[in-house]
């Protein structure tokens, strides 16, 4: 059977685009072998394209998946998304999610005069990658408690001061734990002077820049002395998917514990769900979870995450 015009056209996009792509022709030499003219060249390269012939993906870990984003944006009714291809390890995807944090914040505009944040190992992984003069002078506030009761090195203080360091601002710390034994001490702590000047300052924010922990042994408030193990396991007995500002909630979005809620020092979650601008960042499968929660609950305007993570939060909204 005699092929129509249709089929030569497509055998010769294949051939043009092996000849570009492949052997690195230009489209004047590849118009001069094959007898045509360099316009039909363009033309046939850009049907490769159109037709599936050949597709062209951005493989640096700086690129980002603009369709998942847009997808995300639309389905969780975001204001922003950024979305960034898997590593190889679980360490080096939260390295390239950090970094896509720290670039979105420095191109976030107008610039946050006063900046919220939490605490956490992918927070630090933020403030390690903001560069020097990333802004100016903006005022950085920590917004939940985060005193380390076994005295690790680093932390909630000096993540939050790296991030005020480097856009020469100023940072203020709340000097409490996370979550304390006695409410009628977290009560005390809250009333005194200097952190409810934090908190009020917190509350104030023009944006919020957060992440969420798990509910597992490998949990930072177990890591950092606040819960044992077997709080965390009473927790996700109780149907606690993780935590948000140390405040564990389940897969609805509910504190699962209003006691141990009562005695966790920082702002309530109401504070992120009401924000004009409250960015979510997380990475990696342990956090598929809580990170499906924070969207589903409109907990935050925008999110920066990895490809498998944004797969699964709209594979499970389908």
């Amino acid at each position: 059977m005699a092929r129509t015009p249709l089929d030569d056209d497509e055998l010769l996009a294949v051939r043009v685009a092996e000849l570009y792509y492949d052997e690195d022709k230009t489209q004047d030499e590849i118009g001069g072998l094959l007898g045509i003219s360099r316009w039909k060249v363009g033309r046939l390269l850009q049907q490769a394209r159109a037709d599936g012939i050949v597709r062209i993906e951005i493989v640096h870990p700086r690129a980002r998946k603009l369709g998942l984003e847009r997808e995300l944006r639309d389905r969780f009714g975001l204001a922003d998304a950024v979305v960034v291809p898997n590593a190889g390890s679980d360490s080096e995807t939260l390295g390239r999610v950090a970094q896509g944090a720290a670039d979105h914040l420095t191109a976030l505009r107008p610039v946050p005069r006063t900046l919220a944040v939490s605490w956490g190992r992918t927070l630090t992984a933020i403030a390690d990658r903001l560069v020097e003069g990333w802004a100016r002078g903006v005022t950085v506030v920590q917004m939940n408690g985060g005193v380390s009761v076994n005295r690790r090195p680093g932390g909630a203080a000096s993540l939050a001061a790296t991030i005020a360091q480097r856009a020469a601002g100023q940072v203020a710390l709340l000097p409490s734990p996370a979550i304390l034994e006695r409410l009628e001490t977290k009560q005390a702590i809250e009333r005194d002077r200097t952190v409810g000047g934090v908190l009020e300052l917190a509350a104030r924010a023009d944006a919020y820049l957060f992440t969420a922990g798990v509910c597992d042994a490998r949990s930072a408030h177990v890591e950092n002395g606040y819960l044992t193990p077997k709080d965390i396991a009473e927790l996700a007995r109780r149907g606690a998917v993780g935590d948000v500002l140390g405040r564990y909630i389940d897969a609805d979005g509910n504190v699962v514990d209003p006691e141990l809620d009562a005695r966790t020092v920082g702002l309530d979650l109401g504070w992120l769900r009401d924000a004009r601008t409250s960015i979510f960042v997380t990475a990696g499968e342990a956090k598929h979870d809580i990170a499906r929660t924070v969207v589903s609950a409109r907990l935050c305007t925008m999110v920066v995450t990895d490809e498998e993570t944004a797969r699964t939060l709209l594979d499970s909204e389908r």
